[in-house]
């Protein structure tokens, strides 16, 4: 990225991680792609999509292919992670349902730290890891 302290929007993160979950899949990322995967319109996509290649997370070329760059990816798997941690935490730990937790997990990505992050992980696996040692001893 051209400057480390820039702050992605959470539109921004969802074109990112968008991008990357196609890639996942083995598509060839194009902006009707990801219009159609988010359901916004392509001119929408299209001024992200300048703005995320001027911070240098993805390359394209003029109706063209979109490829992440290496921080690109980055950040997107950055996003990807912090969505699951948070699912996870919001099912196993707080037993909320599952169509809720998507909701919210897409929300929260956007404002964790690191550190929360890291220790939400942490908590979890502590969690599921006594609940595997409860069952055992029953």
């Amino acid at each position: 990225m051209k400057e480390e302290t820039t702050r992605l929007s959470a539109s921004l993160e969802d074109y990112l991680k968008e991008i990357y979950l196609l890639n996942l899949e083995g598509q060839e990322v194009r902006i009707t792609d990801i219009a159609r995967s988010l359901g916004i319109s392509k001119p929408s996509v299209n001024r992200a999509m300048n703005t995320l290649k001027e911070l240098e997370l993805l390359e394209h070329e003029h109706y063209g292919k979109i490829t992440l760059t290496n921080a690109g990816r980055d950040t997107a798997k950055n996003i990807l992670d912090t969505n699951k941690i948070v699912y996870r935490f919001l099912t196993e730990i707080l037993d909320v349902d599952e169509q809720t937790a998507l909701a919210e997990a897409d929300l929260m990505e956007h404002d964790i730290s690191k550190g929360t992050r890291k220790k939400l992980k942490k908590f979890i696996k502590k969690s599921t890891d006594k609940k595997s040692t409860d069952k055992k001893a029953k």
